[in-house]
């Protein structure tokens, strides 16, 4: 099993939306504030609208390390839209997106982006988002059942938002396509029973209670391992001695030469025509 991360950094995958709801924007100032609190880094996409802003808005207001990571095709397109129709509901909310001293790294590709974010944290939150989100929430949770890493996965359940996905977590275990241990892959932070509440609820503390209680020790990867120099997924007691390669430690130096043969594949096939 590969070890647990060493970093205290942790990132945030959320809506470039603000949403409907005034509840989904003081959840994200809540984690804004309380990683801040916490001397734990943001890592996030890098936008300045919608709940992104609000995070990375949050994290900056109170003295707290922001790095955005983004594609160079959105950076060149003038950053990240709002996909939505909501509007900033508090003045507070509206001060956070005011900020403009959030630190950004391009990158190549989607692919990097994620990779960039993965390797730099500790720990993932997910607050209310769209596909993105989904994918991105969904994509590491898969890497600790494929012992790519052994982080966190938080998600802040607002409003009950990510009820479906839990209901569709458990028919996969139901229906025999998810092992019952890898259920808790995915921790749910639900907040209290009356919704009325989550607006007024300490979301941002939950979650780093949450990242902290994460049990590293109880994770049952697949027996996979990602670097020809070292097994990860043999490794006794959860130590792990992974080697930097490039920039990119441990497993996610697999990834990274995957997505370098992709590119290379792609332009030949492009260049003889056969796409």
């Amino acid at each position: 099993m590969v070890a647990p991360s060493n970093s205290l950094a942790v990132a945030v995958y959320c809506a470039a939306s603000l949403g409907k709801q005034n509840a989904f924007q003081v959840a994200a100032l809540s984690l804004g504030h309380a990683l801040a609190e916490a001397n734990r880094p943001l890592v996030y996409g890098g936008g300045n609208v919608g709940i992104m802003g609000i995070v990375s808005g949050a994290v900056i207001n109170e003295g707290g390390q922001v790095t955005g990571i983004v594609p160079y095709a959105i950076h060149a397109s003038g950053g990240e839209k709002d996909k939505g129709n909501g509007v900033a509901k508090t003045e507070s909310v509206a001060e956070a997106l005011d900020e403009d001293r959030r630190g950004q790294i391009v990158v190549d590709s989607m692919h990097e982006r994620k990779i960039e974010m993965a390797k730099r944290v500790g720990a993932f939150v997910g607050l209310p988002g769209g596909y993105g989100t989904f994918e991105e929430i969904l994509e590491v949770v898969t890497w600790n059942q494929i012992n790519i890493h052994n982080k966190p996965v938080i998600l802040l359940n607002v409003l009950s938002y990510y009820n479906p996905l839990r209901e569709l977590i458990r028919n996969g275990v139901r229906e025999g396509f998810i092992q019952p241990h890898n259920e808790k892959l995915c921790v749910f932070v639900d907040g209290p029973a009356d919704h009325k509440d989550h607006e007024s609820f300490n979301w941002g503390q939950a979650a780093v209670d949450a990242i902290v209680a994460w049990q590293h020790d109880q994770v049952q990867p697949l027996s996979f391992h990602w670097t020809k120099d070292s097994d990860t997924s043999t490794i006794p007691n959860g130590k792990a001695n992974i080697k930097s390669m490039n920039g990119i430690s441990g497993g996610l130096y697999g990834l990274k030469t995957t997505n370098a043969w992709l590119k290379r594949v792609w332009h030949n096939r492009s260049r003889s025509g056969r796409l």
